[in-house]
């Protein structure tokens, strides 16, 4: 069986191997073992790649790149249309060629994927996946809010996954939980979380784009408040962006440059490394769906406190563990730091949960739920690789 997936995952040349973005490159791989062959249609960028960007170990998935389209500058927005007709002939060439599609959203190119889809017939098995925030409160693109108004009406006549469980959710729109651990990786993550104790230096995790959409700001002022009230307190900062600049200036100018480290991007393996040391992982970001890094920190132990958006509140809940609050509510961030190091017990107990939890977002589990989607198939695919 032939799987075919668009995407706008990130691809680059390193020396003369393609590389991905590290987490949809790792969830592909594992998705590949219940199929005969995968074709993944998404952009190839010029330049270096980042150290987060690994290749494909699975042999038989096979990168039809595509141009880049888009951008966050003004400037870059009319490039999307000259795309469009790239991606049209290079997604019928393959959709024909196809026994069943996995379409990622929102992006330029999914969007283009999904309207062509409710004009086919084949292939019939469809399966796209909805990884941002399926409930936003504002301030999103038109792009994504038309991707989810199509999506909802099914015009694509297949099943759509998304992050988190919502009210009036029609019934080919399925809860799904997004993977990012391996067994090995749990196993490692519990036995950390198990020796782990709640002492000072408090140490904060950030992992992501180094950019204020995704509050790395916010998280450098619950350092400096933290700081001032007498709280010992480190943050390290796993990610980059052309901002990041911007963000070192911001700590030097209040005071914390000793307590925050800038890593830059780093490889998906030196992570373990630093969740192994966190009490807590920060994301005050203005919009999620289920951010994988949350899943990856807990696996070792470290207790969430995020933004209360998308499918962030349900979750934390049904785990007991974190806190989930307004994202610019600077000070409930501080004080929930408080309150736990005036509680390790509290901490101590969320913090086994959070390892417990983690299970959930095991790449076993992931396949067992793709198994359940229709047209999927039943067992793992026997490869030559």
């Amino acid at each position: 069986m032939k799987l075919l997936v668009i995407s706008h995952t990130e691809h680059y040349r390193r020396g003369g191997q393609i590389v991905g973005w590290g987490a949809t490159v790792r969830e592909i791989d594992h998705l590949a073992s219940l199929f005969e062959r995968v074709v993944h249609i998404a952009p190839l960028h010029p330049g270096p790649a980042p150290e987060s960007a690994i290749p494909y170990q699975a042999g038989h998935v096979e990168l039809i790149p595509v141009p880049p389209a888009g951008g966050r500058t003004l400037g870059s927005k009319p490039g999307i249309l000259w795309r469009i007709p790239r991606y049209v002939r290079v997604i019928l060439r393959e959709l024909r060629r196809a026994d069943a599609v996995h379409v990622r959203c929102p992006a330029n190119i999914s969007l283009v994927a999904i309207v062509l889809l409710a004009l086919l017939k084949q292939p019939r098995t469809r399966w796209i996946k909805y990884a941002g925030n399926w409930s936003p409160q504002a301030g999103e693109a038109w792009s994504y809010r038309f991707q989810r108004w199509w999506l909802r009406r099914n015009f694509v006549r297949g099943v759509v996954t998304v992050n988190g469980e919502w009210p009036d959710q029609p019934e080919h729109v399925v809860s799904f939980l997004n993977p990012c651990l391996t067994d090995e990786e749990l196993e490692e993550g519990r036995a950390a979380a198990a020796g782990k104790h709640l002492r000072e230096p408090l140490r904060l995790i950030f992992v992501g784009r180094v950019e204020q959409a995704k509050g790395i700001g916010r998280a450098l002022d619950v350092v400096s408040l933290l700081t001032a009230a007498g709280v010992s307190v480190c943050l390290d900062v796993v990610g980059d962006s052309p901002e990041r600049a911007r963000f070192e200036q911001q700590a030097r100018q209040a005071g914390i440059e000793a307590r925050v480290r800038f890593h830059g991007a780093l490889p998906r393996t030196a992570l373990p490394a630093l969740y192994r040391d966190a009490h807590f992982v920060l994301l005050p970001s203005s919009s999620e769906g289920w951010p994988k890094v949350l899943s990856e920190a807990m696996a070792y132990g470290a207790v969430p406190l995020a933004s209360a958006v998308g499918s962030v509140p349900d979750y934390l809940a049904r785990f007991g563990t974190g806190r989930a609050l307004d994202p610019d509510d600077i000070r409930g961030y501080v004080e929930a730091i408080r309150y736990y190091a005036a509680h390790p017990d509290e901490w101590k107990g969320e913090s086994t949960r959070s390892a417990e939890a983690a299970a959930a977002f095991s790449y076993r589990a992931y396949l067992h739920a793709v198994q359940r989607l229709p047209g999927m198939p039943a067992q793992a695919a026997r490869v030559d690789r």
